[in-house]
């Protein structure tokens, strides 16, 4: 559901922004200002990143090799990062360059007033639908988390990234509007710089949080907590109670990886052992569709005695949840 949803935000996202961005180079063109510039150049970002997008999610459905046996998912949140790279520096960086040029050379709107206006104002328009429906698909995996927290402990990357940039084009459009009416009422060329400016440090910062969260991503994050219950609720209804230690973690948003140390009776056979080992996989197959990687290891647990004085070895404590 996340990556059918994901690419319908993208697709949408896509086809507004390469008709908004044509329009404002126009604007650009016949007016001159610095803010319709910025606002072209976001859209071709955005426009860009999309794509970018798109082919990450092409090349993660590539079959797994022996170089790459766990297959090529992370290949979604190396594009993801490449997002953040190309907004923070062909959006932000270009955006602040024109402000820092336009509060040297402050120039006002001469001609064809209007149309700045007209463009801003359907561009808001286009934008916001395309926003709607990047939370419409995230609504439908987001449960009662808020969107902040969404953002996020998402571990799928394209909703969050739509979502990230469809609201700064939403509030860099009413920056470009402030900045263009402001240079039509004073005729001072210094409000649409202004305008630029705040385009210009929004995009990075939100540059900034993709960065830091795909990061975060190309790490390797665990399981999300509620999947993590699942998957613990499922060894204990296989009878594995005893859970030494447990390890998930995303290879790509949809395939998570779980390792997990149970464990067993001393008098259990290998057989008895065997099987609750398979059930104990379907059962959490089940609850965790994504968990495509299990590997459990059954153990019987030797508890070491204290030493004198009451304190275990240092590291005791650590050496259990590790194995051997």
């Amino acid at each position: 559901m996340s990556a059918e949803g994901g690419t319908k935000a993208i697709v949408a996202a896509l086809s507004a922004n390469l008709g908004i961005g044509v329009t404002k180079f126009a604007a650009y063109a016949l007016t001159g200002a610095s803010s319709m510039l910025a606002e072209a150049i976001h859209s071709v970002a955005d426009s860009g990143n999309q794509l970018l997008l798109l082919l990450g999610g092409r090349k993660a459905r590539k079959e797994a090799t022996p170089e790459h046996p766990f297959g090529y998912s992370r290949y979604r949140y190396y594009f993801a990062f490449l997002v953040a790279v190309v907004l923070f520096s062909l959006g932000g960086l270009f955006a602040l360059y024109e402000a820092w040029h336009k509060f040297q050379h402050p120039e006002p709107i001469e001609s064809w007033h209007w149309v700045p206006i007209v463009v801003l104002l359907i561009a808001i328009m286009l934008e916001g639908l395309s926003f709607r429906t990047a939370m419409r698909e995230s609504n439908k995996i987001r449960g009662n988390v808020g969107w902040a927290k969404f953002i996020q402990r998402s571990r799928s990357p394209e909703l969050p990234v739509i979502l990230l940039e469809d609201f700064g084009a939403l509030v860099g459009l009413v920056f470009a509007l402030f900045g263009v009416s402001m240079t039509l009422v004073t005729h001072n060329g210094l409000w649409d710089a202004a305008g630029t400016a705040m385009i210009g440090v929004l995009l990075v910062c939100i540059a900034l949080v993709l960065a830091r969260e795909t990061r975060e991503m190309l790490l390797g994050e665990s399981a999300t907590p509620e999947d993590i219950a699942k998957i613990r609720a499922g060894l204990a209804e296989a009878g594995f109670t005893d859970v030494i230690h447990l390890r998930t973690m995303h290879l790509g948003p949809d395939d998570v990886l779980v390792t997990a140390k149970v464990g067993a009776g001393a008098d259990e056979t290998l057989a008895e052992i065997s099987r609750r080992t398979d059930d104990a996989e379907q059962r959490i197959r089940a609850a965790v569709p994504a968990a495509r990687l299990i590997f459990i290891e059954p153990d019987v647990r030797h508890d070491e005695p204290e030493r004198e004085g009451g304190a275990r070895p240092l590291g005791a404590e650590l050496g259990d949840e590790r194995g051997s």
